[in-house]
């Protein structure tokens, strides 16, 4: 941390029960030299990796569904979110995990994943950085149903489907994850699938 129009001057924990959730205050110099005391919440959950699955011969990406709390208090009717294949880094480098996520959560063993940007989701409120990878599959590498981690409370459906169907359930709403858009939209712009 290396800003001199920041000065933290308190961080107070309010929660560390499942994350981290801290109160930080701070000064913070204005573009007119003045100073302002300022106070924001900062949930800490570490960081991410996410992934896409493509397979450019059969034109399809392998994505998950599960159920997401947040998502179901926020309006989502049945909580299900449509997604990448994705998990904290836990102790892990970017790469480890999500050669990891991708065979727990998806079935399919990669060994090259590409990385292609790093990206704050929410920087108003939440420190997670993402780091996005993609990697092509063949029929070869799936060495098992995949569907998450138990021991997780993981229950992840795996789908197998159609680029032009999932950039259909983007404009239908079906597709409402952040990252996952990302990522089909950067499949798009570079002619992936």
């Amino acid at each position: 941390m290396n800003n001199p129009k920041v000065k933290i001057t308190n961080v107070e924990n309010l929660s560390h029960k499942w994350y981290k959730l801290d109160k930080v205050d701070f000064n913070y110099q204005l573009n007119n030299g003045t100073w302002q005391h300022q106070s924001r919440e900062c949930y800490d959950r570490g960081d991410g990796a996410a992934i896409l699955l493509y397979n450019s011969s059969k034109k399809t990406v392998i994505l998950t569904k599960q159920f997401r709390m947040p998502s179901y208090l926020n309006g989502n009717k049945d909580g299900m979110m449509i997604e990448v294949c994705a998990g904290l880094l836990d102790e892990n480098d970017p790469i480890t995990c999500i050669i990891k996520e991708a065979e727990e959560e998806t079935g399919f063993q990669i060994s090259n994943p590409k990385k292609v940007m790093e990206l704050y989701s929410t920087p108003g409120a939440v420190t997670e950085k993402i780091h996005y990878f993609i990697a092509e599959y063949t029929s070869v590498m799936k060495i098992s149903n995949g569907g998450g981690l138990e021991e997780e409370t993981e229950e992840i459906e795996v789908l197998e489907l159609q680029f032009s169907q999932v950039l259909e359930m983007i404009s239908s709403g079906e597709i409402c994850d952040a990252k996952t858009i990302v990522l089909l939209q950067y499949a798009q712009i570079h002619n992936l699938v």
